[in-house]
């Protein structure tokens, strides 16, 4: 199957998950995953019409993505995987949105380059659900105390959260208290489900869902 007509399956099925929430699909944003692939398979799902990709490596994007977003306007690049400090300045003058913010460092290093470069990405704080240390992201418990800090230290504007659940664990519990720390904190966005589980997301609230092999394949 190609990676055009894989795209509209996702389509369709992101469709009738909202459906099946009662949501209207424009509060759905489709990144379509395209680590590890080249600009010639991400030309035909750019072609189809996805305009939003996600990247785990700042310079992984750095050698494909200036090259196709010269040549593709409109096109939005998200970070979904962790971000290192010394990467922030390349990370802020490349994408549009960073999914993992997660650490006092790397908030520091943020509000510097954002004020710097006057680019302002769109920010997802990463809820470490399943407190798995080999995984980043900010622990449930500490979630608001880290929001808080985020405004009123590094004056960073968080717009969102993100969560990967557990391999081994059911999502919907982590798609749900992932929810539960965003609405009680006042933000609107959820970045939560990938391709064996967005419609589940979905229903639980999700506003952009992170999907990859269920498009471009296997790697």
């Amino acid at each position: 199957m190609t990676a055009s007509a894989a795209l509209d399956i996702v389509r369709t099925a992101i469709a009738r998950a909202c459906k099946d929430a009662g949501r209207d699909v424009s509060g759905v944003t489709l990144v379509a995953v395209s680590k590890t692939f080249e600009g010639e398979a991400i030309e035909p799902v750019i072609d189809a019409g996805q305009r939003v990709f996600g990247e785990n490596r700042v310079q992984e994007a750095k050698g494909k993505w200036p090259a196709l977003i010269e040549k593709h306007h409109g096109v939005e690049l998200h970070l979904i995987g962790p971000l290192q400090s010394n990467k922030a300045k390349e990370a802020v003058a490349l994408f549009d949105a960073i999914h993992s913010v997660d650490r006092d460092s790397v908030c520091e290093a943020l509000a510097k380059e954002i004020a710097a470069q006057k680019r302002n990405p769109l920010l997802f704080a990463q809820i470490n659900t399943g407190a798995e240390p080999q995984k980043a992201g900010v622990l449930p418990q500490d979630a608001d105390a880290f929001l808080k800090k985020c405004a009123d230290v590094y004056d960073l504007k968080i717009s969102g959260l993100m969560c990967i659940p557990p391999a081994d664990e059911a999502p919907g519990p982590h798609f749900a208290l992932t929810a539960k720390i965003a609405k009680r904190n006042g933000l609107k966005l959820l970045s939560m489900g990938m391709s064996a589980d967005f419609a589940e997301a979905i229903l639980l609230g999700a506003t952009h869902v992170r999907v990859g092999s269920a498009i471009f394949g296997g790697r």
